[in-house]
């Protein structure tokens, strides 16, 4: 691997959790207490039934083991700051997606490492060696939260500073993993184009399950619409850096990364897609008598 990738992908991951963490308040993390139920049942979705429903894919698609484990890193890697755009963008509650994206990624620290292990002993794709040990679990959390609790401390002693330099942040960390992931994808194009249509199929099935799943289990518990469809952004989009980057500098395989690289790429389209078949469903007289809630309320002021 080169440099582009070793020191490149960190990097771009970095000053992406940096920014969201300067987007970020102690009150994200609180706030997800006044409506516990859409937030319960996002994180059983994103935390119990996607890593099943991934595992069964794999199976059912009969992946080499690299690529089984790769799918199985996907579907436990946290939702992605890109989930609050598309929220934005079909009207679902923003404020959700915040609170979610912040505890999701606390809680990933300890569940990545811990499904990406067991779907190591199960494909074993690394002749019995095991993978995130405990030193590359706190590279994990190196990764994840140092930046995030870096940005959140800036945001809180130089507000004005954290407000004035959230769109910088954002082009920059968005021009740095473009440079970085085209490099990355020409020095392992044969690679990804051997295995690209063997990952398209599985990773836009997941995906639209993703997304259904995210939208209508939180619907069919009572949940608001406008909290649902955070919930389907935030279950449908995942942090594909972060798997990427994970893979090919913790665990040291390219192959390993490429469902995150492939969903990485095809999950923007479908979700744009299913966005303007729920949106469709919560304008009008719906959306009219949808009630608010704190999180609703919320939404208005939360940082986009």
């Amino acid at each position: 691997m080169s440099a582009l990738t070793t020191i490149g992908l960190p990097v771009a991951l970095g000053i992406i959790m940096f920014g969201l963490g300067m987007s970020l308040t102690p009150g994200d993390f609180t706030r997800v207490l006044k409506q516990p139920k859409a937030v319960i049942v996002a994180l059983l979705c994103q935390l119990v039934l996607l890593p099943l429903i991934c595992f069964g894919l794999v199976l059912a698609f009969q992946l080499p083991p690299v690529l089984a484990v790769g799918m199985m890193m996907l579907a436990a890697s946290p939702g992605g700051t890109t989930a609050n755009l598309y929220s934005h963008l079909f009207r679902g509650d923003v404020a959700l997606n915040i609170s979610l994206t912040a505890v999701n990624s606390v809680i990933a620290v300890f569940t990545l490492p811990l499904i990406t292990n067991l779907a190591i002993l199960y494909f074993n794709p690394f002749d019995d060696q095991l993978g995130l040990q405990w030193a590359k679990t706190i590279e994990v959390f190196a990764i994840v939260l140092l930046p995030v609790a870096l940005g959140m401390i800036v945001r809180r002693f130089w507000p004005r500073f954290a407000t004035a330099m959230n769109k910088p942040v954002r082009i920059a960390s968005v021009v740095i993993l473009v440079v970085v992931i085209v490099g990355a994808v020409a020095q392992n194009w044969a690679l990804l184009l051997e295995n690209f249509g063997r990952l398209s199929l599985i990773t836009i099935v997941f995906c639209l399950i993703s997304l259904t799943i995210g939208y209508f289990a939180p619907r069919l518990a009572k949940v608001g619409r406008r909290q649902s469809i955070a919930s389907s952004f935030e279950i449908g989009i995942h942090n594909a850096t972060l798997a990427i980057v994970i893979a090919q500098t913790v665990l040291g395989s390219v192959e390993l990364s490429l469902p995150a690289a492939v969903y990485g790429v095809l999950m923007f389209f479908i979700a744009f897609a299913f966005g303007f078949l729920i949106r469709d469903r919560s304008t009008g007289a719906d959306a009219a008598a949808e009630p608010t809630g704190p999180i609703d309320d919320a939404a208005e002021s939360a940082p986009r």
